[in-house]
């Protein structure tokens, strides 16, 4: 199982495929890679040998942001963008979407699961004591 950048790359898939696994490399940044390598898109990751591990990791090293680099730079912009209050971080900080999607409906995925509000239904109250009835007298 080649390990590139600290990751365990999978070893059965085609290593076009298997290069997604890191986080910021997906497909067209593979096909490069593989390209600047000079290794064949259709070799199976188990087949590699460690040279051909090594001269991608060079390149990924060189001209790459990738995984604890990449999530710290994004993370570092995300509070950028909420300490100087855009409307994007104030979106961010509030947990809603960020890009102008809808949230009427939808944007679970930011807002988490649905928060009843408002009334539920009754609930079965006590019966009410019966008052007798004062007939007239008359």
């Amino acid at each position: 199982m080649p390990r590139i950048i600290g990751v365990d790359l999978p070893k059965e898939k085609k290593i076009y495929v298997s290069l997604g696994y890191l986080y910021g490399i997906g497909q067209s940044s593979a096909f490069k890679i593989l390209q600047q390598a000079g290794i064949s898109p259709d070799v199976r990751a188990k087949n590699l040998t460690e040279d051909e591990v090594s001269r991608i990791t060079t390149i990924i090293q060189k001209e790459y942001r990738v995984e604890g680099n990449l999530r710290r730079e994004i993370g570092i912009n995300i509070k950028r963008l909420m300490d100087i209050q855009s409307y994007r971080g104030i979106r961010h900080k509030r947990g809603l979407p960020v890009h102008g999607q809808r949230t009427r409906t939808n944007a679970r995925t930011r807002k988490g699961p649905r928060k009843t509000i408002g009334a539920q239904g009754k609930k079965a109250a006590a019966p009410a004591a019966v008052k007798p009835v004062a007939e007239k007298k008359g």
